[in-house]
């Protein structure tokens, strides 16, 4: 039985997914840590034809996402301080001073 690559579509959905679940991590470290590194992996697989490859590719990359999903969750409750580099709303003065 000759193996079937996952399709085009289902590529693209998965590296959407992926990157939206490294866009909710409240640490910002950890964010674009999550994100450089998926948008790296898919730029590598990006022009393989190898059915077996595709298809082991989109199975761990599926596992990982369920475990980057996952560790948002944790990060977002224990999510700390933000950075300089972030963007923060200004500090407001008070009124009677």
């Amino acid at each position: 039985m000759a193996a079937t690559a996952p399709t085009k579509q289902s590529m693209l959905s998965l590296y959407a997914s992926m990157l939206r679940a490294s866009r909710t991590f409240s640490s910002y470290n950890f964010r674009q840590y999550f994100v450089r590194r998926t948008k790296s992996v898919f730029q590598e697989i990006k022009d393989e034809q190898d059915p077996v490859k595709l298809r082991t590719f989109y199975a761990e990359k599926k596992k990982e996402l369920d475990v980057l999903k996952r560790s948002a969750i944790v990060n977002q409750l224990y999510g700390g301080w933000k950075l300089v580099v972030e963007k923060q709303s200004p500090v407001r003065e008070r009124a009677d001073s």
